[in-house]
């Protein structure tokens, strides 16, 4: 069982920063590919980035490469989502996920979800 809870969500300007942490508890947390993803207002939820288990491979939208990065800090149970340059277009409530096949996680199988943090970027 792994329990995902987000912290880092808020108000920012577009061309504004954030940074999303998710902290996972259990100690099996080096064993799973993690994730974020996000479903804005009247939206279908939608993949943003993935990391495999030692950080070595990163996967993203189209919509967010080169603005957010992914990372994660398994001695902390933490995966970070650092997102640049925001845009109105990236409000959303975002949600970490964790798999045990980063394949997986990148389709969207996704084994357990966070509860959400809200991520509101004004024009």
């Amino acid at each position: 069982q792994v329990q995902l809870v987000e912290s880092g969500g808020g108000l920012v300007q577009a061309g504004g920063s954030l940074r999303l942490s998710c902290a996972a508890s259990g100690r099996t947390f080096g064993s799973y590919a993690m994730g974020w993803f996000r479903q804005a207002p009247g939206k279908e939820r939608e993949f943003v980035a993935a990391i495999s288990v030692s950080g070595g491979s990163t996967s993203y939208a189209d919509s967010v490469k080169g603005r957010f990065t992914i990372s994660r800090d398994n001695a902390k149970n933490t995966v970070y989502l650092q997102m640049n340059s925001l845009k109105p277009e990236d409000t959303a409530v975002y949600n970490c996920a964790a798999d045990l096949l980063y394949s997986d996680l990148v389709r969207g199988g996704v084994d357990y979800w966070g509860t959400g943090t809200l991520v509101t970027v004004s024009s």
